[in-house]
């Protein structure tokens, strides 16, 4: 089994940038959250998440298919490879999501990437004391956080059987928990 200190230095042997790592972060504990609520293992599930862009930052143009690779470094199982992967169906790669994890990491995602945004627009900067109310009116407006893409959001909440709005709270209800949002 990877442990999450191995995970934690093949993200930061990768990635520089802060907002890179904060966000595998982020992830991380969402998927921990939503592995705990549902009986799932949340150590697996959460290092999938910190490691899901593991590839992003320093091959863009490869992301998702360099990402094996690098997962072999720490000998992941071909189980959390194929979940790191999957989280780019239809955008970089053709690998479909399968299991509940995969499909929560596909969702979760970009909508992680929205409410964050909207969390730093707040005077509190956090989505701590956030609304759900306040999301769905930012997943609205096509031109805020223009980068988070709804259709995926969409398309992941229904591959997992949830109303938008549900993801939505379950994703804000995950974040409030972290120490970070």
């Amino acid at each position: 089994m990877v442990t999450r200190e191995e995970a934690f230095e093949l993200l930061k042997k990768y990635n520089k940038e802060d907002f890179h790592i904060l966000h595998g972060e982020t992830v991380e504990g969402v998927m921990r959250y939503y592995a705990e609520e549902k009986g799932y293992d949340p150590e697996f599930w959460g290092i999938v998440g910190l490691l899901h862009d593991v590839d992003f930052e320093m091959w863009p143009d490869e992301h998702c298919k360099k990402a094996p690779e690098l997962l072999a470094e720490i000998n992941a199982p071909e189980e959390m490879i194929h979940a790191i992967v999957s989280h780019g169906y239809g955008l970089c790669c053709d690998v479909k999501p399968e299991h509940e994890m995969e499909k929560f990491l596909f969702a979760s995602d970009e909508l992680t990437g929205l409410i964050g945004a909207a969390a730093l627009m707040r005077p509190s900067k956090s989505c701590k004391d956030m609304e759900l109310k306040s999301i769905k009116k930012k997943f609205k407006d096509k031109k805020f956080a223009a980068g988070c893409d709804r259709e995926v959001i969409n398309q992941g909440a229904e591959m997992l059987g949830l109303e938008i709005n549900d993801l939505m709270q379950i994703t804000l209800d995950a974040m409030k928990t972290l120490p970070n949002s």
